[in-house]
């Protein structure tokens, strides 16, 4: 990966596109936002694959992200909870919450922070009728 310098941060071209990385937000992805994407982006990735593996039917996952910040370090990340509302059919919630902490232990981003972020996971199922 080449990281570019620009005007008001750096910039990074992928095979997708463009990626703007600034500390203001006018001028691209604060790096807080890209580190949170990366977490709730693999997990909710890994999660997904186990669920449709296991042939659990789900027509939506959406994950909310809620950061914590110490401002008296550099405004590091403390804390991130994930939240996830599944919306599918048969869902069985406690299967999902063991299929979540599946997919926490093989997520390589929550893997690669975990001994410096506390990363707590709530889940809401929704279920669909036909």
């Amino acid at each position: 990966m080449e990281f570019y310098l620009k005007e008001n941060g750096m910039r990074i071209d992928l095979d997708y596109g463009n990626l703007s990385i600034s500390g203001n937000e006018e001028y691209g992805f604060r790096p807080y936002q890209l580190m949170v994407a990366s977490i709730a982006g693999c997990s909710g990735s890994v999660f997904r694959k186990i669920l449709k593996k296991q042939r659990t039917e789900i027509e939506d996952m959406i994950i909310t992200a809620e950061v914590e910040r110490n401002p008296e370090e550099a405004s590091r990340i403390e804390r991130i909870s994930l939240h996830y509302t599944i919306k599918g059919y048969h869902l069985n919630p406690d299967r999902l919450y063991k299929n979540l902490a599946l997919s926490r232990s093989n997520c390589s981003m929550i893997r690669s922070v975990e001994d410096s972020i506390k990363i707590e996971e709530s889940l809401e199922a929704i279920e669909l009728s036909r």
